[in-house]
């Protein structure tokens, strides 16, 4: 028998969640509806007050206080979407017993989890870890979160001798393509402030993320026959590998730490005409405009070579560093790191290289730091989750419900 909260786990990533960036809808895919479903149904048959789930498909519900004490109001928020670099369809969830070096995932088409490319893995030996077959990312991102947070809930439900504040939950849609956190009604969650439960390995304890912005560039070319084209054709494509060739070299492969990047996220065109998609990340404000900068400036070099209007750039701010809003309210991560360093866990704080609902949600008046849900290698076939990492950030949840906040 598993574990409850791997079985909630394995009931959810069966519901395909695949946010869509090219739509301008909330939520994204009509497919975030199911799982807000079925979430909402496993809510209200638990026992949790004021479910609610609203036309954009934001579903929050309310865990009443049954302590003492004066306690602030404390939200614990997950994302339901996947990722759409690929499918979360029909995914097939293996168990593997690991004893070193690589997993297998696919035998037949040498599909592995290279322990020389993920070294994290050697971390884990002697656990159960959780696999796809190596053709869907497992949807760990962030299905993980919202099984820990549902039975770290269902736990203190069947538990009353542990005592606890308010408790609200909060699942969002959106969140892989920059919008989870958008049309949240902040006021009617009610909480004092908050944590996604959104991260990566155990102990990770974030509270600093990227600011992050998204670029398209368009091409316009000049197509005529190959054959009589001397002098006239200006071919779009071209176009857009000589607009790539001249960022700079910080790319997400060869960056870490605070370093911030620009990443080329999609491609395509003809002759006429041709698109790329960038997403810019940097952790310092100023680098960030920086790079927002450089997308535009870039663009008006092309059109001094070719001719106005072949290029065209827009910049779409998504979200910004949380660091500007929780260092003045420490109090809310030093209470996570002494509700991991409780349950035995020793707390990972550093820099997000990637963003969270909890960064707008900052900025919407609810400070919301992030925790692990025990992932690794997510928004791709080799992402996996360790078993006991999952149970953890479920034991955080409830241990961070259950201590008097000290400010």
């Amino acid at each position: 028998m598993k574990q409850p909260v791997v079985e909630r786990f394995l009931r959810y990533i069966a519901v395909d969640t695949k946010s869509n960036p090219e739509s301008s809808t909330t939520p994204s895919s009509e497919i975030q509806w199911y799982l807000a479903r079925l979430l909402r149904q496993d809510m209200e048959q638990m026992g949790l007050q004021d479910v609610s789930l609203d036309d954009n498909c934001y579903l929050m519900g309310t865990l009443p206080a049954n302590c003492d004490w004066d306690q602030p109001v404390i939200g614990f928020v997950a994302h339901m979407d996947s990722a759409p670099d690929m499918s979360g369809k029909d995914i097939k969830p293996q168990f593997v017993q690991y004893k070193g070096g690589d997993i297998i995932l696919d035998a037949k088409e040498d599909i592995r989890i290279s322990a020389e490319t993920f070294p994290d893995l050697e971390n884990y030996k002697g656990q159960e870890i959780i696999t796809t077959d190596g053709h869907t990312l497992l949807a760990a991102d962030d299905k993980a979160g919202i099984a820990a947070i549902l039975e770290a809930v269902q736990y203190l439900i069947d538990h009353p001798e542990i005592k606890h504040g308010t408790i609200k939950v909060g699942f969002t849609p959106d969140e892989e393509i920059g919008r989870g956190a958008d049309k949240f009604d902040v006021k009617k969650f009610g909480a004092d402030f908050a944590y996604t439960i959104d991260g990566g390995k155990i102990g990770e304890l974030q509270y600093e993320n990227f600011n992050a912005a998204s670029a398209k560039v368009i091409f316009k070319g000049l197509n005529v026959h190959p054959g009589d084209a001397k002098g006239k054709m200006i071919n779009a494509q071209l176009l857009a590998m000589e607009y790539n060739s001249y960022l700079p070299g910080a790319l997400p492969s060869n960056t870490e730490g605070y370093e911030g990047f620009y990443h080329l996220v999609g491609m395509g065109g003809t002759v006429e005409e041709a698109e790329l998609h960038y997403i810019l990340r940097d952790h310092d404000r100023e680098q960030f405009e920086l790079k927002k900068c450089c997308i535009t400036e870039i663009a008006k070099r092309i059109n001094e070579i070719y001719g106005e209007g072949r290029c065209t750039a827009v910049v779409t701010d998504q979200y910004f560093n949380m660091r500007e809003v929780v260092e003045d309210k420490m109090y809310i991560v030093n209470h996570a790191a002494e509700a991991m360093k409780a349950v035995g866990v020793e707390p990972i704080i550093e820099p997000i290289r990637g963003g969270t609902d909890g960064s707008k949600l900052s900025y919407m008046g609810l400070p919301c730091p992030n925790i692990f849900a025990g992932g690794h290698n997510f928004h791709g076939r080799y992402e996996y989750l360790p078993v006991p990492s999952l149970e953890k950030s479920m034991e955080v949840i409830i241990k961070i419900a259950s201590t008097q906040v000290r400010k």
